[in-house]
């Protein structure tokens, strides 16, 4: 067979049906050929980025929004509503997490089953339901019975999402891509706040509804719509995109394989569900990693009490929602900043130190100073540090623990989940009765950051002298090939 001719190639898709593709013979060689940071595939990249990261970053805001949203609707109205005490929303919250962390292992499990671009957007479809329908609580039990319901919604996605973006990108294209991801908290921080800032201001008591009322329902309907429009636009595995070329698809999968994360659909097939649960907790790495992670979580339970912390600097009512906006605008330019810079230099750990270095330095000033503008200040740029810490410790697992596929989604999945188990006791670190200071909250969370800050280079250490014993990415493109050769000949 000449080389002009065209093999059909039955392609495994990582689905439950099959597709049938063509690859002519020359692309096969063209693949084993792989050359790192050529021109074709740093135009590939840029072909992804354009398709991958504006969908999972509205995806994110939406998601965003409609779980913080609750500390914007607190001092916007709810808690006079509600009659709520500081335990009562502190119960509010601690729900969420506990459906959160209980559903998100199986939920990525799922992922690997199912279309990431049906499933991503199907779950921002459903939250957006289930966080307009908070508007409808008339108490604080209703509240939380509809916040455990958005938990177990929501609870797939973020680790759904570095698993996904694993699928697509190199191991040092990953803190960069996830960081982007992640500015979505800060953007829509900032948004939340000056959106509830115009909703109390305007729109209280509007038709009958009051102002918090409002900002459930405009936040909650809005996520549905999105997640309607990125199901059509929202690729799902590199194999399996049409508007790849054949070519691009080749090179996508191999440049993976040689990064040592290997295709998302893999040479060897697919991992059992126990095969991937069973290497994920005899794992030694892992353990590490969720307590890092429970560390940061923890820490960004401060998250949920920023308006209440700006208020208690003097800020009330429409002008304490604005005076959130710097807060996280902070954290979105700390986000970008600390990912890039550690994608360039290959070196997570050392940015997760200096981050939380900075965070620890700005927490202490916090609670030393008296003068509220120099509090504000210090506040404003230690939740930034916070904020900079996940994305760079979420991607570091995937670095890490990166293959097969199976046990990388399992293991983050997991470091997610139970790392967010911080926040069910985190949430009640922040009491009305610690006001106007809040000293015990900001001393526990400067002394997570801290233990962040040196537990990082104790890692990275163990990390580098205990290596993960990769496959040889030879092995695994040979393998690869052999697979699309076989698959073509049985074909032909």
């Amino acid at each position: 067979m000449s080389t002009e001719e065209v093999i059909n190639v039955s392609k495994e898709d990582g689905y439950s049906d099959r597709q049938v593709v063509t690859v002519h013979p020359n692309l096969l060689a063209l693949a084993s050929a792989y050359t790192p940071g050529s021109e074709a595939e740093k135009a590939l990249v840029r072909k992804i980025d354009r398709r991958i990261v504006p969908c999972i970053w509205i995806l994110y805001t939406m998601s965003y929004l409609d779980r913080a949203n609750i500390g914007n609707a607190k001092t916007g109205g709810l808690q006079a509503d509600f009659n709520l005490t500081s335990t009562q929303y502190s119960v509010v919250l601690l729900v969420f997490f506990i459906s959160y962390v209980l559903f998100e292992i199986p939920s990525n499990l799922l992922l690997t089953r199912i279309r990431p671009s049906l499933y991503l957007s199907g779950l921002c479809v459903i939250w957006g339901g289930v966080a307009a329908a908070m508007a409808a609580t008339s108490n604080w039990q209703q509240l939380a019975g509809v916040r455990f319901a958005l938990g177990v919604i929501e609870a797939g996605f973020a680790p759904g999402v570095a698993f996904y973006l694993s699928s697509w990108y190199k191991r040092y294209e990953l803190a960069s891509r996830f960081s982007i991801y992640y500015t979505a908290t800060a953007v829509s921080g900032a948004f939340s706040g000056l959106l509830a800032g115009v909703i109390t201001q305007h729109l209280n008591g509007e038709r009958g509804l009051q102002g918090w009322q409002w900002l459930f329902l405009i936040e909650g309907v809005a996520s549905s719509f999105v997640g309607l429009w990125t199901w059509f636009i929202m690729p799902d595995y590199p194999s399996t995109t049409k508007w790849l070329s054949e070519e691009e698809q080749i090179l996508a999968a191999q440049r993976l394989a040689h990064d040592g994360l290997a295709n998302t659909v893999g040479a060897q097939g697919h991992m059992g569900h126990y095969e991937a649960i069973k290497a994920v907790f005899s794992d030694w790495r892992v353990y590490l990693f969720i307590f890092i992670f429970m560390l940061v979580t923890g820490s960004q339970t401060i998250q949920y009490f920023v308006p209440t912390l700006v208020g208690a600097l003097g800020w009330t009512s429409w002008d304490g929602q604005y005076h959130t906006i710097p807060v996280y605008a902070c954290a979105f330019v700390f986000i970008l900043g600390f990912a890039f810079t550690s994608d360039q230099f290959e070196n997570k750990p050392l940015f997760i130190s200096m981050a939380a270095g900075l965070g620890t330095i700005c927490f202490i000033a916090t609670v030393a100073s008296t003068n509220h503008t120099v509090q504000y200040v210090f506040l404003v740029f230690g939740f930034g540090s916070v904020y900079a810490i996940a994305p760079l410790t979420l991607t570091w697992v995937a670095n890490i623990i990166c293959f097969p596929a199976e046990k990388r989604a399992v293991a983050i999945a997991l470091v997610n989940a139970l790392g967010n188990s911080a926040s069910i006791y985190g949430v009640f670190l922040w009491p009305a009765t610690d006001a106007p200071r809040y000293i015990p909250g900001f001393t526990a969370t400067t002394v997570w950051v801290f233990t962040m800050c040196v537990l990082a280079q104790i890692m990275a250490y163990l990390f580098k002298k205990y290596p993960l014993v990769a496959p040889n990415p030879e092995e695994v493109v040979a393998q690869e090939l052999e697979k699309q050769r076989r698959l073509a000949t049985s074909n032909i």
